[in-house]
């Protein structure tokens, strides 16, 4: 998995609901989440600054899964809201 944009780690490791996960804090109140994450496998800390397309770790099946994916998801203050605006102002529209 890799980060969405640039942005500094917020989390790194073990979240309830979510298992092994990473945050990212990109300013303005956007964060990205990066969720069930193999266990081990996390190549960030909190604290460490990110460019779009730095390797995190792996998609895996930790916290509430069935099996193994990513959980994406761009929250805005703290809410979940639709990537799509922010993938599409990257430059990676989702449709």
């Amino acid at each position: 998995m890799f980060a969405a944009a640039a942005g500094r780690v917020i989390d790194a490791g073990p979240m309830p609901g979510w298992g092994n996960t990473v945050r990212i804090d990109h300013g303005d109140g956007i964060v990205t989440l990066y969720g069930h994450m193999q266990w081990h496998s996390l190549i960030v800390a909190v604290g460490d600054d990110v460019d779009v397309g730095f390797p995190l770790g792996l998609e895996g099946s930790t916290g509430k899964s069935t099996g193994c994916h990513l959980h994406f998801e761009v929250q805005l203050d703290g809410v979940a809201i639709d990537p799509e605006p922010f993938m599409t102002a990257l430059g990676l529209p989702l449709r």
